[in-house]
C-alpha cells in the first residue's frame, strides 16, 4: 500500500479519489470510526461499519460511494487506527 505524505498541512488526508468523488479521513476526528466524502458542493460523512451517511450526496454518487465502501472495509478500518495513532495513512484503490 501506498502511504499519504503525513505533514500538517494534510489535516485531512485524501484516501481515494473515483468519478469525481473525493474520500478523506481526518487525523483528530472523533468516534464512531468513519470517513468524509465529497462530490461537486456536497459532502457526507460515512460511519465505517454501519454505512450511516450524515449529509446530502448525489443518488448516483452515493450508490458508487456505498459500493467502494464495501470493497474496502478493512482498508477503512486500518485507516481509521492508524488516524488515531497520528501514523501515515494509506491510499485506497478507487472504483475501477
Amino acid at each position: 500500500m501506498d502511504h499519504l505524505p503525513q505533514t500538517q498541512e494534510a489535516e485531512l488526508p485524501v484516501l481515494s479519489r473515483f468519478y469525481g468523488i473525493v474520500v478523506y479521513m481526518n487525523y483528530r476526528d472523533h468516534d464512531p470510526p468513519h470517513f468524509h466524502a465529497r462530490d461537486q458542493n456536497q459532502e457526507v460523512l460515512v460511519e465505517i461499519n454501519s454505512s450511516l451517511v450524515k449529509g446530502t450526496f448525489p443518488r448516483r454518487a452515493l450508490r458508487l460511494l456505498f459500493d467502494w465502501t464495501e470493497i474496502h472495509q478493512e482498508e477503512l478500518e486500518r485507516n481509521w487506527t492508524l488516524a488515531r495513532n497520528h501514523k501515515p495513512l494509506e491510499t485506497i484503490a478507487p472504483l475501477p
